[in-house]
């Protein structure tokens, strides 16, 4: 797997940065969508965000619209995430996590396998990868709730006390 680290975001506001930018703590990237059944995840995601920020931890959403059910710009997903669920964790523009101009950082995520044995292509909205500061991926799949026990416990495993 490539270094992670050095994989350019562009976050949604526009501003150029690397994965890199948040290297050294524990990082949960999750494909979103402001229009899935799946979408109150993001109140969990905000709770866990908010919860271990100040140990060392970051959510990091990544919004795509390969499962047509994202918003068209980056204002509006911006604005909607703000509003209706409080987000205050970084945010990408929108990208692609499946085939053809997918994001790099999705490009080399996919190569884990998730507690199945299951690689490849992102299967739909929120799925989830536990990036850890010692590299290791941990991948959950979309209907594995941000706050499970066996995320939170990864978490709390890695955080300094």
């Amino acid at each position: 797997m490539a270094e992670l680290d050095d994989v350019p975001v562009t976050l949604i506001d526009g501003r150029e940065t690397t994965f890199g930018e948040w290297a050294g703590k524990v990082r949960l990237v999750v494909n979103v969508a402001s229009r899935c059944g799946l979408t109150p995840q993001y109140g969990a995601l905000e709770e866990l965000h908010k919860r271990y920020a100040d140990r060392g931890f970051t959510v990091l959403g990544f919004p795509s619209n390969q499962f047509l059910q994202e918003f068209g710009g980056d204002d509006k997903i911006a604005e909607y995430c703000s509003m209706t669920w409080g987000v205050t964790f970084p945010m990408s523009g929108k990208v692609k996590v499946n085939g053809r101009g997918r994001h790099p950082l999705y490009a080399e995520l996919t190569q884990v396998s998730d507690d199945n044995g299951a690689a490849g292509r992102v299967r739909w909205n929120f799925e989830k990868f536990l990036v850890l500061p010692d590299g290791a991926v941990h991948r959950f799949r979309a209907t594995t709730v941000p706050d499970a026990p066996e995320i939170v416990t990864l978490i709390e495993g890695a955080l300094p006390r």
